[in-house]
């Protein structure tokens, strides 16, 4: 059998040699990451985990290289750092070291390791701001439930509600914490909008855009509003060969009737999209009418108005069909988080720096939550993408072309430097 031909990569400019080597090395260091799982077969590292330490302890041997002082906060965000002048700001680069389950290695990783080797590239040169690159420990949610755990520790704005959630193994965040090597409280994790320069991350598109375009990175314009809304509908359970079919108060039926609305109204809707991932009915059995059934439904825009409007509708229509099938029907939300805006004056400094490497620069949103979203709270946010061949993620075949990640490497340098010039002669971003 003939052996099978190799992936095409697309032409692209040439990445500096620097970027080239940087590159290689960063695709090493995401590998090895892949090995800190707390499955044998697949990737899955959530937050606060003996696979998220062992994770930590490659980070920081690769970020002590590089001259990095390091500290593991008490939400386990790894936290590499120089510092600047005194009273200088922070510029803060990172991206998230938790996965899903089943995950791919590039989704957060990438965008750590290429904040490490761009602060490697800087180690003897001077900067007019505190350089910080962050291993950032819950974006994904996996373990608790609730997304960005790991960045709104950042932000400052972790509760007692947080706390109090809890894993399948009924440990909660309190105890993980406790029991996990972070030092310091929890308020500790916190980093004020006086301390706070700027926020970049790095990340792969987990779409199918750039590679459409033939681009191999892209300047985000933001990142999309996006809230997880549980809808419950209370019926009647009941015996499925006595219960006459117009006497039924079906929960599950009335739930796959809402499935159905959801799809359509996203279809129908510009920039909107909407699944519904989970749809759980009891008691369960195959010969009982279901009496509960509860819709887990995720919307997104980055239109504000889009997204409020469509929410709305969905009330709606779930009010709506409860009352014509006969069933109670009630609505909460596990997340919700605004669309967020990429700061014009990154943007623009990216899309810069991504011309000199000779590169269009494409700009596009994020449909996909980011922990700059939760850091945009604090000050300016910027994102990079780098092309995600076949569009793919959150699966194990992932993958990144090497000279996509060497082009986002040289341009991460030269925004840094261009950010440094920009501090030391205005003083301030824009």
């Amino acid at each position: 059998m003939a052996a099978a031909a190799p992936p095409v990569v697309p032409s692209s400019p040439t990445p500096s040699r620097w970027a080239t080597s940087a590159a290689d090395e960063a695709l090493r260091r995401c590998d090895e990451l892949a090995e800190c799982s707390e499955t044998p077969q697949g990737l899955l590292r959530r937050a606060l985990t003996p696979a998220m330490r062992e994770a930590h302890v490659k980070t920081r041997a690769w970020a002590e290289a590089a001259g990095l002082d390091v500290r593991i906060d008490a939400l386990g965000n790894l936290r590499a750092r120089r510092e600047g002048p005194a009273g200088s700001r922070t510029l803060l680069i990172g991206s998230h070291l938790d996965t899903v389950r089943d995950a791919g290695r590039y989704d957060g990783p990438l965008g750590v390791v290429i904040g490490l080797a761009v602060a490697e590239a800087l180690r003897h040169e001077s900067l007019p701001f505190g350089l910080e690159i962050a291993g950032i420990s819950d974006e994904e949610g996996v373990r608790f439930g609730r997304p960005f755990l790991g960045s709104r520790a950042l932000a400052g704005t972790i509760d007692a509600d947080d706390l109090a959630l809890r894993d399948a193994d009924g440990v909660t965040l309190a105890e993980a914490i406790a029991r996990f090597e972070g030092g310091g409280s929890v308020e500790a994790c916190a980093i004020t909008p006086a301390e706070l320069l700027a926020y970049l991350e790095v990340h792969i598109e987990q779409g199918p855009v750039l590679e459409s375009l033939d681009q191999p990175i892209g300047v985000v314009s933001g990142i999309a509003g996006h809230v997880w809304r549980s809808y419950v509908l209370e019926g009647r359970a009941g015996h499925a060969g006595t219960t006459p079919m117009g006497l039924r108060r079906d929960a599950l039926a009335a739930a796959a009737e809402l499935a159905l609305f959801v799809e359509r109204l996203a279809t129908e809707t510009p920039e909107l999209v909407a699944t519904v991932g989970q749809l759980v009915a009891s008691p369960g059995g195959n010969n009982v009418i279901a009496g509960l059934a509860e819709v887990q439904v995720d919307v997104r825009s980055v239109d504000a108005s889009v997204l409020a409007k469509a929410l709305a509708t969905l009330d709606a229509e779930a009010k709506a069909l409860a009352s014509r099938r006969g069933v109670r029907m009630s609505a909460s939300d596990r997340f919700a988080s605004p669309p967020v805006v990429c700061a014009p004056a990154l943007r623009n400094t990216l899309e810069a720096c991504v011309r000199r490497v000779g590169l269009d620069a494409h700009t596009l949103a994020s449909g996909a939550g980011h922990d700059g979203r939760i850091l945009a709270t604090l000050g300016p946010v910027g994102m990079l993408f780098v092309r995600s061949p076949e569009g793919l993620s959150h699966h194990p075949d992932e993958r990144v072309h090497a000279t996509d990640v060497a082009l986002a490497l040289d341009v991460t340098l030269d925004f840094v430097r261009a950010l440094g010039a920009r501090i030391a002669s205005e003083g301030r971003l824009s």
